[in-house]
This record gives structure tokens, C-alpha cells and sequence, in this order.
């Protein structure tokens, strides 16, 4: 069987992602944050807990 070959788009041709995320109980863009809430945002880290026990 031939594999196919990558598929490549121009930048014109992408389609902007758009992030989400839980802020206060509900949820927006990071796009619609203020610089400072943005920067805060990028800062986080991620963690899995582990069970107690």
C-alpha cells in the first residue's frame, strides 16, 4: 500500500485556533483576557493527582 503524502496549507489557507478555559466557574476565550489575566494564563502549570492511599 502507497502512503499518502502530507498534506501542506499556506498561513492564509489555516484556520486560527481558538483557546478556551475555566475561568470562575464558566468558560472564555484567552483571546478576549486582559494582558496581565494572558500572562497568568501562560504561567500555569499542569498536574495530575495522584490517589491517596
Amino acid at each position: 500500500m502507497q502512503q499518502q503524502p502530507a498534506i501542506e496549507l499556506k498561513d492564509e489557507e489555516r484556520t486560527r485556533c481558538e483557546v478556551w478555559t475555566r475561568v470562575m466557574g464558566y468558560h472564555r476565550p484567552v483571546a478576549s483576557f486582559n494582558t496581565g489575566k494572558q500572562g497568568e494564563f501562560h504561567e500555569r502549570r499542569h498536574f495530575d493527582e495522584q490517589r491517596a492511599g
